[in-house]
């Protein structure tokens, strides 16, 4: 038969893996006939994702929702749905933005804890495109109302947890998750057709960085599907795993493992709030075999373990991923002994959708004793396949990492001088120093930009200044990371009193906390008569750094 004579066959929106329907029982229909001259390459979406899953795993559990939670579960009693059931409402979801005239393009703010309606929303606003702004939920009222209105979300989905402390978060259209007859149309009704284009943005993640205010980076499609693909290739997923959403959704669109499990139709359970005994307890439950987590997690995880009745579940099965400030090497011994659960660690950037290095165990490495893989373990990893990485070796760049992939942001939205700054050479600038081996490893060394990683969450140095400054007392303060234990890096603050006023720790960190995000305060103060900098007037942080990481080689915990 003559090419041009060939009718291309696709399945139609509608007929994908409603409620059910048998798996693989999809209508096709005929669609612009084959030419020579037509491309043959199909366009990333995140759609590839979850129409893989309704198609080839349409009666398989697919999420299973937190049931302790002021919402209403979706699915049944148990919060249990299909990925039948999580397509069709994905494309009611998106029906729903039809009716409320939000064209392909607007943003959607979805301000939410873990749940499966945030997870059905990466396919049910960005797979409609529609851009997704998955908003952290810890944030301060006004920190949201920001990123709302910098992103010019449209409409605005809030957990019922957060309904009254975000009251006056404004958007043109405000639901609140558990009212569904508002966040998704009727049942059978189709949403529009949107021709998929992988240069698109699908989500816009906000973080924090050298400035007060977060920027928010744009994620194309193409950069979640190159980085789902990725990270699930080299962490070995498979459709036998069962995924534990330790990790917030918010955060990097969970890393982008929402598309990653849905792809390969791995059983997703929905943890809404992080307790070390409750993650056992999921993990004996559900037979959880992969989560990702910071490493304060582990840490709490390690700390139930310790009365645990009998033996811990996950045994040699579980692959905890790791990432944010690497944990000292004890831990990660800690993991693999006491846990029997197999570490691997991680680095990326929201920026980077967000998987640039991977570092897991090898044959290699087999005869060396714990502590010896341990040492190796905690470095940053050797790059995932499509990364390039290099030093900045330039006198301004000061061995600074740099990156190329699949995976780099588009550019942070409504900053093209950011974007500019950070995307120069035809180079991701990640803000970190490090070096690159002989094997190719990654090892992180210091922090180029005023970010502290705490807990798994960026926080802006410059922020927690600015909030301390407002006090009547600081006449100077620098905000610096210091080494923690349980949670990475810890924040502390130095700081100057103004000649004649008096104030306590515990009086700046209550300040604090009432102005910004819990976790942003610092969870120490130190007074000084006088804080190090340079001639012009510039403060020294790493100067003022160099004492708490006295012992360590290099200053990222």
């Amino acid at each position: 038969m003559d090419a041009r004579d060939r009718w291309a066959l696709r399945p139609t929106r509608s007929a994908r893996g409603r409620p059910g329907q048998p798996r693989g029982n999809v209508a096709l229909t005929t669609v612009a006939p084959v030419t020579e001259e037509a491309s043959l390459i199909v366009p990333f979406s995140v759609n590839d994702f979850i129409d893989r899953a309704v198609q080839v795993y349409g009666d398989r559990i697919g999420a299973v929702d937190e049931p302790d939670q002021p919402a209403r579960p979706l699915g049944d009693a148990q919060g249990e749905l299909t990925y039948a059931e999580i397509g069709a409402l994905a494309r009611r979801q998106a029906a729903k933005l039809d009716e409320l005239g939000i064209g392909v393009g607007e943003r959607v703010a979805f301000v939410s804890h873990n749940s499966s309606r945030l997870l059905t929303a990466f396919f049910g606003v960005a797979g409609s495109g529609r851009v997704l702004v998955p908003v952290n939920f810890r944030l301060r009222p006004d920190e949201v109302s920001y990123i709302v209105e910098h992103s010019g979300a449209r409409v605005l989905v809030v957990d019922p947890e957060l309904e009254e402390a975000l009251a006056g978060v404004k958007a043109e259209f405000r639901f609140v998750i558990g009212a569904d007859d508002d966040l998704y149309a009727a049942e059978g009704i189709d949403p529009a057709p949107w021709e998929p284009d992988e240069t698109a943005t699908a989500c816009i993640n906000y973080t924090s960085g050298t400035t007060a205010r977060p920027k928010g980076v744009q994620i194309t499609h193409r950069n979640i599907w190159t980085n789902a693909v990725t990270f699930a290739m080299h962490t070995a997923v498979t459709d036998r795993d069962v995924y534990l959403h330790t990790l917030p959704m918010f955060h990097a669109n969970g890393w982008g493992m929402p598309f990653a499990m849905t792809g390969l139709g791995v059983k997703q359970v929905v943890i809404r709030k992080i307790d070390g005994a409750e993650i056992l307890r999921r993990v004996e439950k559900h037979g959880v075999t992969v989560m990702c987590a910071a490493p304060a997690v582990a840490a709490a995880v390690l700390e139930a373990a310790q009365d645990w009745e009998g033996e811990i579940p996950g045994r040699d099965k579980v692959r905890i991923i790791m990432a944010g400030a690497p944990p000292p090497t004890k831990t990660v011994v800690r993991v693999q002994e006491e846990l029997g659960w197999e570490f691997i660690q991680i680095y990326g950037l929201t920026e980077t959708s967000p998987l640039l290095t991977i570092n897991r165990t090898r044959a290699e490495w087999d005869d060396l004793s714990p502590e010896e893989r341990a040492q190796k373990l905690v470095r940053a990893g050797a790059p995932a396949l499509g990364v390039r990485l290099m030093t900045d070796e330039s006198p301004e760049g000061a061995g600074e990492v740099l990156a190329r992939s699949n995976v780099v942001l588009e550019g942070y939205w409504a900053q093209p001088e950011e974007s500019a700054t950070a995307l120069r050479g035809g180079w991701f600038h990640t803000g970190d120093g490090g070096v690159v081996g002989d094997d190719g490893y990654l090892t992180l060394q210091d922090r180029k930009k005023d970010v502290i990683i705490t807990g798994g969450e960026n926080v802006s140095s410059i922020e927690v200044e600015d909030v301390l400054f407002s006090h009547p007392a600081v006449a100077e303060v620098a905000v610096i990371g210091v080494p923690s234990e349980k949670w990475g890096e810890t924040i502390k603050a130095l700081v100057v009193l103004t000649p004649g006023e008096q104030v306590t720790e515990a009086e700046l960190i209550a300040w604090c906390k009432d102005k910004a995000a819990g976790y942003k305060a610092p969870t120490s103060v130190e007074f000084r008569e006088e804080l190090a900098r340079t001639a012009t007037g510039k403060l020294q942080k790493f100067k003022l750094r160099a004492p708490y990481w006295e012992g360590f080689d290099r200053q990222v915990n």
